[in-house]
């Protein structure tokens, strides 16, 4: 059951963490291929263009990719594509995969603190497994009690309903819970499900926003500073 209250009002629950470039460091496997198809369509995807796919649906990034070419596109076209980047980007993960600067660490001590955890990506399920199994091994555990992957749900971030389904999931109100993210849709998704946001910027510039905290990187974040970021957020509801 989710739980309502005063009690939820000051009470950090959960922490909800996204995958590429906030956990790890495969945001910029999805760049190669997006570049490698944008050479296959004869053209080159611009330094703009990439930062506008961050963090978003694949139909976000095909429709990116064809107004930096000046090309465009069937939905088919778009759909064959979409999957070949998956598959790309899918090998390049399977080859290795490294961790962000300080995630395992601040996800070994949010375990260890009893808080419960869920991974909120847009990635598909069968790249997100790549990703987990890294994840796991290292960890030396099951890392988290909820996943959430972006063919899972009924609107991918900036809208709210990957974070909301995880919060559901783990039975607690978004208002209990911090997202750790690096894109700015990933951080609008976050803020609008009710969440605090800590924003560890990657590939792509973040702007401070009501309930968003903003940090150059997660070496050095523990518990204490995520209550304290979920906390600024309560004191200025």
């Amino acid at each position: 059951m989710i739980e309502t209250g005063a009690q939820l009002q000051y009470s950090l629950r959960a922490v909800l963490f996204d995958m590429d470039g906030s956990l790890v460091e495969t945001e910029h496997y999805w760049g190669e291929a997006l570049n490698a198809l944008a050479r296959r369509l004869g053209g080159e995807l611009s330094e703009v263009g990439r930062q506008a796919t961050v963090g978003t649906s694949m139909r976000t990034s095909m429709r990116v990719l064809d107004d930096d070419l000046g090309i465009r596109r069937t939905e088919e076209q778009w759909t064959a594509d979409g999957r070949w980047v998956e598959d790309t980007t899918a090998a390049l993960m399977s080859a290795g995969i490294a961790w962000r600067p300080g995630a395992a660490d601040l996800l070994r001590a949010v375990r260890a603190a009893g808080l419960a955890t869920a991974l909120v990506t847009t990635t598909p399920r069968r790249l997100a497994d790549i990703v987990l199994r890294t994840v796991a091994a290292d960890i030396g555990a099951e890392p988290f009690d909820v996943t959430v992957c972006g063919d899972e749900v009924p609107a991918r971030k900036p809208d709210p309903a990957p974070y909301r389904k995880a919060a559901t999931a783990l039975g607690v109100d978004p208002a209990a819970c911090v997202v750790i993210e690096d894109s700015r849709a990933g951080v609008a998704s976050g803020l609008a499900a009710g969440a605090s946001v800590l924003g560890v910027p990657s590939l792509q510039p973040l702007f401070p926003a009501p309930g968003l905290v903003l940090r150059d990187s997660l070496e050095g974040v523990g518990v204490a500073e995520l209550r304290t970021v979920h906390a600024a957020r309560q004191v200025a509801a």
